[in-house]
């Protein structure tokens, strides 16, 4: 398995392994052409620290399954797959999407664009840009469950006309969601409860994890870690 990455690679990979109290979705700069673009992540372990003889002993998978917990593993897996792909079902206006959003090594333009008017604030009809980590966590996140979806999504971007109306019904949204900036996503996946889908983005450390079980969704960002 090693012999499939160069050397240049293995080099990177090994010294990340080798490195401890990292951030979990920590960026890799690009170190030839089969590593990865400006956006893509890593997932490093927290608590051990993995010598080079233990990795090359072990390889790549065997090490990374040692070193990071529960479904986090998957994501790390996916570093190395040809495609991403992600599928949304937007709950208000019933559009639908299934698209690869990265492939041979870059995120596909055409696809981001399609993936930001599905997510769009469907109130005001404004369009914001989908933060890449968010869409790579959600895909992460999909693949850990062992599913493509369709994501079931409640609020992608949200403008600030529809953040101050959601506020002044009371609805506990903050003045400074993260929806604001699209780096926020409201979901639910059907055949999932919430409690599994909870606790998989727990798993997977990128960012917050809200439950809110009235309205039946998860709230995934790629802020700073927090649960509630």
């Amino acid at each position: 398995m090693l012999s499939f990455y160069s050397k240049a690679t293995l080099a990177r990979i090994t010294e990340i392994l080798s490195e401890t109290n990292l951030p979990v979705f920590q960026r890799l700069r690009k170190k030839d052409n089969r590593t990865m673009q400006r956006a893509d992540y890593d997932i490093v372990s927290q608590e051990r620290q993995i010598s080079r003889r233990r990795f090359l002993k072990f390889g790549t998978v065997g090490l990374l399954s040692a070193a990071i917990p529960g479904r986090a593993i998957a994501a790390v897996q996916e570093i190395w797959t040809p495609e991403r792909s992600l599928a949304f079902y937007n709950t208000h206006t019933a559009e639908k999407l299934d698209v690869v959003y990265w492939a041979q090594g870059k995120y596909r333009k055409q696809a981001l664009a399609e993936i930001d008017h599905i997510l769009r604030d469907h109130r005001t009809g404004e369009v914001k840009p989908i933060d890449t980590r968010l869409l790579d966590l959600a895909h992460a996140l999909g693949k850990s469950l062992g599913v493509r979806g369709p994501f079931h999504v409640i609020s992608g971007y949200r403008s600030p006309k529809t953040n101050a109306i959601l506020r002044a019904n009371g609805n506990g949204v903050a003045s400074k969601s993260l929806h604001l900036q699209g780096k926020a996503l409201d979901i639910r996946l059907p055949g999932c409860d919430l409690s599994t889908l909870r606790r998989a983005a727990i798993d997977l450390k990128g960012g917050g994890v809200g439950t809110y079980r009235g309205p039946n969704f998860v709230h995934i960002d790629v802020g700073r870690i927090r649960y509630w």
